[in-house]
This record gives structure tokens, sequence and C-alpha cells, in this order.
């Protein structure tokens, strides 16, 4: 069970924080002829693949610097709460009308939109190479078939986005655990790490879902 539960944990968040990616993918080729939708999709993906590489290689050389722990956890719970409030706006995305315009909008787009999927798979993974590996390999498919899909049912199914949230803010919590100056702190004040974790998670998602609600009321 040593990696099978992390590598699933990798496949769940690769699949909620991957939809935006592929919505980009299937928008910004969906004005190429048909013959050229799917190399726009291939190279594209590959590009934006091959930056997640260096950037999971830079961020887990980064999350061992002092206080970074802390940051990335404190940013793994605005992902937790920026995935239970987002809206997807395909419309607004920009589609290519050659070859070349669409695969360096794909991974142009895929690599700013990607930094929270590198931060999660770098938290979860630990500087496992094998789990980063993995990780990146499962975004491939996920990234290259999956856009609509994933899309849909995340809206039939929201408890999946609750779930990921959960995840997540757990994650990052665990992530915060590991500076030396926050456990002293919960230490001196008798405050376990498991009450840490599940009150930290409970609250984003708390937070998180009210404002979800409200913006469903709004739309």
């Amino acid at each position: 069970m040593g990696l099978i539960e992390p590598v699933l944990e990798i496949l769940l968040i690769n699949i909620l924080l991957s939809g935006d990616n592929a919505l980009v993918i299937a928008m910004a080729s969906r004005n190429l002829p048909k013959n050229l939708q799917r190399k726009a999709i291939q190279w594209g993906t590959i590009g934006a693949v091959a930056l997640r590489i260096l950037f999971v290689f830079l961020m887990i050389n980064l999350l061992k610097m002092p206080f970074i722990q802390l940051i990335g956890g404190i940013l793994l719970l605005f992902i937790s709460y920026k995935l239970l409030v987002d809206n997807h706006e395909a419309d607004h995305i920009k589609s290519g009308e050659s070859l070349q315009e669409a695969i360096s909008i794909i991974i142009f787009a895929d690599v700013i939109m990607s930094l929270d999927n590198v931060l999660a798979i770098a938290a979860i993974a630990e500087s496992n190479l094998l789990l980063i590996i993995a990780g990146i390999l499962l975004s491939i498919p996920i990234i290259m078939t999956a856009s609509e899909f994933i899309l849909k049912l995340i809206q039939k199914f929201p408890i999946i986005i609750f779930f990921g949230a959960a995840l997540l803010a757990w994650t990052g919590g665990e992530m915060i655990l590991k500076e030396k100056q926050i456990q002293h702190l919960l230490d001196a004040v008798g405050f376990s790490n498991l009450a840490f974790l599940t009150s930290i998670t409970l609250i984003s998602l708390i937070i998180g879902g009210l404002k979800r609600k409200r913006n469903q009321r709004t739309t």
C-alpha cells in the first residue's frame, strides 16, 4: 500500500486540476481543420508536459528551503479554496488560427495553469522520483483525452470536487506541519497534528463551500 495510496492521490488531483488544462487544449484548437487538431493537441501537450516536468523538479528543490513548506502549504490551501469556487469560462479561451499559434497557446496557458498541479504532485510525492514521474505520466492521457468529460463529470457529481479540495487542504496542512516553528507552536498549545489537519481541512471546505453556493446563486 506504500506507493498505491499516493499514486491514487496524484491521479485524483490530476483529474481535478487538469480539467482547465484539457479545456484550454480543446478551445485553442477548435478553429483548426480536423487533420491539424490532433497535431495541435499532441504537440501542445508534449510541450506542456515537458515544462511541467521541469517545474516539478524545480519545486522539489525549492521545498527544501526554509519556510517554503509553510508557503507551499498556504498555497495548497488557496488552491483547495479556488477549486471549490472557480467557474470554468470556456468561451473566453483564445483559439489559434494556425497549428503553430494553437500549439503556443496550449503550452503558454498550460504552463500558467499547471502551477497548482505541479505543487500538489511535489507535495504528495515528497521528493520520491518514482511518484513524481508516475504523477506526470498520469497527467498526459488525462489532459489529452478528458477535457469536456472531466468537466461534465464534476458538474454531475460535485462531491468529487469537495473530496479533491479536502485532499488538497489536508496535503497543505501536512506541508505546514513540516515547518519546525509551526510544530513547536502546536506542541506548546497542546494541539495535536490530527486536530490541526482536521480543523484546517474543515475550515477550507466550509469557507470554499459557502463561497461556491454564493457564486451559484448569483449565476
